[in-house]
């Protein structure tokens, strides 16, 4: 999944960590070598 918007928080599924994007500049997240996942409110 591609980043899109400020202020979305991605999660690991793997480990847990946890990111909040503060400057959307493309590309993906990837943590523990798998795509990090969209957490949805």
């Amino acid at each position: 999944m591609h980043v899109e918007n400020e202020g979305d928080k991605y999660v690991c599924k793997i480990c847990g960590n946890e990111v909040v994007v503060t400057h959307v500049g493309g590309g993906e997240l990837v943590c523990c070598n798998e795509p990090m996942e969209l957490v949805t409110n």
